[in-house]
């Protein structure tokens, strides 16, 4: 405590020192006043170490669905990560081919039926189940990955172009994708 009240006292009468020796020369500029103090300050802090900021881990995780195997693999880096069945699209429904980018996450979305514009709110009725990660949409509709609570349609051709999969399966899958991530579907 003694060491720690000289330390202060030491800048008190250091940078009071610094200021009375600086306002008894006017003609010095500004910019050289700042400077001598903080030379001063400098001789007394020790320095501190570079910023190094803590960036989170990069994610490399990417999804490959393919449409004949009714199946969605996902890729940490080369390595397959977790699969899961899945219900695509039927005949005339087809889910797209190519690849894309996960576009837009939701927890417990609502449902408005494309043909009727009935509203369903979030639930467990709702055809959306518990969780909507969108990767395609052309402005107006959307497909993408999605809980069901219609679990024998899983592994099938069912859907009208969205993936469907076990609420628990598409749960898990958005703990592990981020808007962006990359989407491939296969034939």
């Amino acid at each position: 405590m003694r060491r720690a009240l000289k330390v202060c006292l030491g800048l008190v009468f250091l940078c009071g020192w610094s200021q009375r020796s600086l306002a008894a020369q006017p003609s010095e500029p500004p910019q050289q006043a700042t400077r001598a103090v903080g030379t001063i300050e400098s001789r007394i802090r020790p320095p501190l170490p570079p910023i190094q900021p803590i960036l989170p881990e990069a994610k490399s995780i990417r999804l490959v669905l393919k449409l004949q195997e009714r199946r969605l693999y996902v890729y940490n880096g080369e390595r397959i990560q977790a699969s899961y069945p899945v219900a695509v699209g039927k005949s005339g429904w087809e889910t797209p081919e190519g690849e894309f980018r996960v576009l837009e996450m939701v927890r417990q979305p609502g449902w408005t039926n494309p043909f009727t514009q009935e509203v369903m709110p979030p639930g467990p009725e709702n055809p959306l189940g518990e969780r909507w990660i969108a990767f395609w949409t052309d402005g107006t509709n959307y497909v993408g990955f999605h809980g069901t609570p219609n679990r024998a349609s899983v592994g099938q051709f069912a859907s009208h172009g969205c993936v469907r999969m076990f609420n628990e399966h598409v749960r898990a899958l958005y703990e592990v994708v981020q808007i962006g991530t990359q989407v491939v579907v296969e034939p």
